[in-house]
Order: structure tokens, then C-alpha cells, then sequence
């Protein structure tokens, strides 16, 4: 097995004062020639947003947006008629920007900060016709299992144009799953909160994982464990 853990504190940091990033991969100003892609995943974004916060509208093209709330409550706003909000924590959203449409990311609160992930994967296809699918899942949904939430092939799961998937969870203390990997595949693992043994290595909170060339993972957790994971063809 090959697995490559980046800790908290070498992932980028930028605090622009109404919002906190932490940028995975190569983004907007933040550029590292050793971190561009994971496969399809393209983009890696732990966002959190001050109450009331809104990201102004602006445009990009040719990706899939993926979101997941972390903590508070996410609106979004574009202009291709996309699902009403807001969306609580444990929820999931698509934005297919296809051939080009603007879009707003907002915190919903007045009063509470909120926290996502937002992810871009890049599409099977160019061109797609945009579109918004999302999904709310509970606590319960994903405690001491791996809940796919956004994968391509749909099911009960927010559909993306890709061979990819997402899966969340949380594990309570000696919480135990495994994941399968699909040859040629690989695992792009972050811990949001907690403490666990990721195939073998101790992964705290803020540690993300790049991880492939085996059947099969085995998470464990230490302490109470909230994780996100994405699983992409790595060819």
C-alpha cells in the first residue's frame, strides 16, 4: 500500500477575515507543483464562513462543485434556477457547471458561523448542461459507517458526472470500518475532526491522506472521528 499523510498545520491556511480556507490542492493564489490533483478531485476546500458571509457570485465552467456542510446552515445561489436552501449540517450538494454558469456559496446564519467542504471533480464529459441535485443526510445516517453520499452512479446517493464517489462518516471510539478500492483506484482521506488509525497510520484532526495500490483500507477510531472520503480512478 502506498499512503501519503499531510498534516494540519502543511496544508494552506488563508484568513481573509469574513472567511477561513484551507486550500489542498493548487488554488486561486495558493500554488504547489507536488499538490495539483488527486485523479479526478481537482479541488479540496475546508471553508468556514463568519455569520452572515456571502461569497459574491462568480463563474467557472467544466467541473462538478461538490459540498459537504460540515456545521451551520449553507444557502447557494446561482443562476441556473439550482435547489432552494438552506442546507443543515450532514448535507450534500452537486453543481454541474458544464458550459458555464455563476454561482454564490453563503452562510446562511446571522448569528452562527458555518463550515464546508467544497470539492471540484472534473467531469466525464465537457459541456454539460448545468444543474443542481442536493440531499440532506442525519448524524445518524453516517455514525459508525461509511455513508456514500455523492457518487456516479447515483442511487440514493447525489449523482456526479464521474467516476467518483464521497463517503463520510463518524466513528464513535473503536469505531472499525474498511473500504474496498477498486484496482487502479485510490482514497483521498481527510480527517475533519478526531483521532484514528488509517491503514495503519495515526491520523488526527486536520490530517488528510492520499492513499492506493491496496484492496481494501481499515479506519479505526481513537476518539469520536468525523472523516470525509473521496474515491477516484487514479489513471
Amino acid at each position: 500500500m502506498t499512503i501519503t499523510i499531510r498534516r494540519d498545520a502543511e496544508i494552506s491556511d488563508v484568513d481573509g477575515g469574513w472567511f477561513r480556507a484551507r486550500w489542498h490542492f493548487s488554488f486561486d493564489t495558493y500554488h504547489d507543483p507536488a499538490y495539483l490533483r488527486f485523479g479526478s478531485l481537482r479541488v479540496f476546500n475546508d471553508d468556514r464562513l463568519v455569520p452572515g458571509a456571502i461569497w459574491p457570485m462568480h463563474p467557472h465552467k467544466d467541473i462538478e462543485g461538490l459540498t459537504y456542510v460540515v456545521e451551520g446552515s449553507f444557502r447557494h445561489q446561482d443562476d441556473v434556477g439550482g435547489a432552494p436552501g438552506p442546507l443543515p449540517a450532514g448535507s450534500v450538494q452537486r453543481m454541474t457547471l458544464g458550459g458555464g454558469a455563476w454561482h454564490s456559496e453563503q452562510n446562511a446564519s446571522e448569528t452562527e458561523p458555518m463550515r464546508f467542504i467544497q470539492m471540484w471533480i472534473i467531469p466525464a464529459e465537457r459541456g454539460l448542461e448545468p444543474g443542481v441535485e442536493q440531499k440532506v443526510f442525519t448524524e445518524e445516517d453516517r455514525t459508525d459507517r461509511l455513508l456514500r453520499v455523492i457518487s456516479g452512479d447515483g442511487g440514493d446517493a447525489v449523482l456526479v458526472n464521474q467516476d467518483a464517489h464521497v463517503f463520510v462518516s463518524r466513528l464513535l471510539p473503536d469505531g472499525d470500518v474498511t473500504h474496498a478500492l477498486g484496482e487502479g483506484r485510490g482514497v483521498y482521506l481527510y480527517l475533519i475532526e478526531g483521532d484514528a488509525d488509517v491503514a495503519g497510520e495515526r491520523m488526527t484532526t486536520g490530517d488528510a491522506a492520499e492513499i492506493g495500490e491496496e484492496p481494501s483500507i481499515r479506519i479505526r477510531a481513537n476518539a469520536v472521528t468525523e472523516l470525509i472520503a473521496v474515491d477516484v480512478a487514479l489513471s
